[in-house]
């Protein structure tokens, strides 16, 4: 393995000392932009730092220490306050998907025993039809909770400013995808997540230069950890605009360095800039162009000549984008590379929520396109059971990992032993420590939103109905939507169907009984999880020697099918 040099990191015992210390030494630089209306407002450091303190004074007024709080709704200042308000001196924050089901709400508040519910005025219908209904405030009216604060604070109250911080204990609850039977509580502690920040920054060059611009939903640990936290952890700057719908206009408008991307935004961005090339018919001068800068000595030169060469590319982009870091599934190497050769560095790492969430992350200064990274400096990557390929699967070592599933001690006992956390995550490890992933992590349906579907999860729905014999989900591109149609190819059950119809089952019965079925699905998942077509198999799907379907190749030899109609 090559030799890395680490970055400098400061280890925090806790996130209050990590705030109130950036606070202190960064003062009123801009910690955070938040669009209001068309334009951005700059908050600073120590008006972060007042706010979060008056905030989590009045809450523990208001007498919810030691209380799970939800919060949910758009990535906004308001959210952030909200979050480390409620972690560093009031209770557990229960961070919260605003697109789930009532019912799917209802199950998280009822397991979290959530005291209330923090969250934008977009939630408020949906959390009014609940009964119980729970303690609700919005983010619009936290202005006057935080002058609440500010004067419990002038007339002398410190029980927040001085409330300990047990870096060990559960501080933040993640709920991760799966049925509303199925999720799993993470249990995180202040030091999982300042472990993370530590790790992170080791590998990745983050600076007080640096501005992130947020467009994953902040209830996903990549996003809260690595593109709120972190920024935060270093001094840097995260801007809050109008969503992905608004991207173009926002980095023109925040010039960000930084950004958090899923795999198809990475992807919709460089077959953007080079359907832009082609219709300029310069395809072969930017060719060109890249083939003499990649024969530049070192990658800090290369990069730096290449952003003045394509500084056209760059400026639509706000002329100072360096750094693009993907997570959630794997992204096409050769797009990675290809960014790369404009200028724009670009590598993705392997998380989990139960690792707070980063398990392995390229460096920016050692990296494989093909490989989900290396491991952090102070954990371990491993793989177990493997087989005569060398797959087996992933588990990983390191004080990032959850304390445990939240009231669930046998789930917990399942995946944590003798200090490992076993991913069920399949893939192996090279002879430079780059570990690849070759199953279960790759099925997972990343949205451009950041959505996660999990195929499993509908496919297990769509085999409880009664005319489905074996069904396979995946996500096809759709050019005109810039996003994923979640397709169902189903093997339908063919007794069942002769059974109910006699043995002339025509393909139209079929039909109508599989479009029956994924409507009953799309009737019970969250929006973003509904199948938007299905395609009926005519054979059973391949499996290996434990009679479990064989994936690979399966969206491939359905793809013709999908885009004919």
């Amino acid at each position: 393995m090559a030799a890395c040099q680490n970055y400098e990191t400061e280890q925090f015992e806790n996130l209050k000392q990590m705030y109130r210390s950036n606070a202190q030494k960064y003062g009123d630089k801009t910690f955070c932009l938040q669009k209001r209306g068309s334009a951005f407002v700059s908050i600073g450091f120590s008006q972060y730092q007042n706010d979060v303190d008056a905030l989590g004074t009045a809450l523990l007024a208001r007498g919810f220490g030691g209380k799970a709080i939800i919060v949910m709704g758009e990535n906004c200042y308001e959210w952030i306050t909200a979050y480390l308000a409620v972690i560093c001196g009031v209770g557990v924050i229960v961070p919260v998907d605003k697109d789930l089901s009532p019912a799917e709400l209802s199950n998280i508040i009822s397991r979290s025993d959530a005291a209330a519910v923090i969250c934008s005025s977009s939630c408020r219908e949906k959390l009014s039809s609940l009964d119980p209904s729970p303690t609700v405030l919005l983010f619009e009216e936290l202005r006057d909770v935080i002058r609440e604060g500010v004067a419990l604070i002038a007339a002398g109250d410190r029980s927040y400013l001085d409330a300990v911080i047990d870096p060990n204990a559960m501080s933040a609850l993640l709920f991760t995808s799966g049925t509303t039977e199925g999720i799993k509580g993470v249990m995180l502690s202040h030091h999982n997540l300042c472990f993370t920040l530590s790790e992170m920054c080791r590998m990745v060059y983050i600076g007080e230069k640096d501005v992130f611009l947020s467009t994953l939903p902040l209830h996903h640990a990549y996003e809260s950890t690595c593109g709120f936290l972190c920024p935060l952890y270093r001094g840097a700057t995260v801007a809050f605009g109008g969503g992905l719908r608004h991207i173009t206009r926002d980095m023109q408008s925040v010039r960000p360095t930084v950004m958090l991307c899923v795999p198809l935004l990475i992807e919709t961005m460089y077959q953007k800039i080079w359907t832009n090339i082609r219709k300029q018919e310069m395809e072969k001068s930017v060719s060109r162009a890249i083939s003499v800068t990649n024969a530049l000595p070192n990658d800090k030169m290369r990069i730096t000549v290449k952003k003045g060469i394509f500084a056209e590319i760059h400026k639509s982009f706000g002329g100072k984008l360096r750094l693009l870091i993907s997570g959630g599934a794997s992204v096409d190497p050769c797009v990675i590379s290809g960014m790369r050769d404009l200028g724009f560095l670009t590598i993705q790492g392997y998380g989990l929520t139960e690792c707070a969430p980063i398990a392995a992350l390229n460096r920016d200064t050692y990296y494989n396109d093909s490989s989900a990274g290396l491991a952090t400096p102070n954990t371990l990557l491993d793989i177990c059971d493997t087989k005569d390929d060398g797959t087996g699967e992933i588990r990983f070592k390191g004080e990032n990992v959850m304390l445990g599933y939240y009231g669930a001690p046998d789930l917990t006992a399942e995946v944590l032993r003798d200090g490992w956390l076993y991913t069920g995550d399949l893939g192996y490890i090279d002879e430079n420590g780059f570990l690849f992933i070759t199953g279960r992590k790759k099925n997972v349906i990343v949205t451009m939103g950041g959505k996660n579907i999990f195929p499993e999860e509908l496919e297990t729905l769509l085999c409880n109905t009664p005319y489905v014999k074996e069904a396979v989900v995946v996500g096809y591109v759709n050019q005109k939507r810039k996003d994923y149609d979640v397709v169902a190819i189903i093997y339908p059950d063919c007794e069942r169907l002769v059974e109910t119809y006699g043995t002339d089952v025509s393909d139209e019965k079929i039909n109508l009984e599989m479009s029956r079925a994924v409507s009953e699905i799309n009737g019970a998942v969250q929006p973003y999880k509904k199948i938007q077509r299905f395609l009926v198999s005519s054979e059973p799907f391949p499996k290996n020697t434990s009679h479990k379907i064989k994936r690979v190749g399966i969206a491939e030899a359905f793809a013709e099918q999908y885009y004919r109609k």
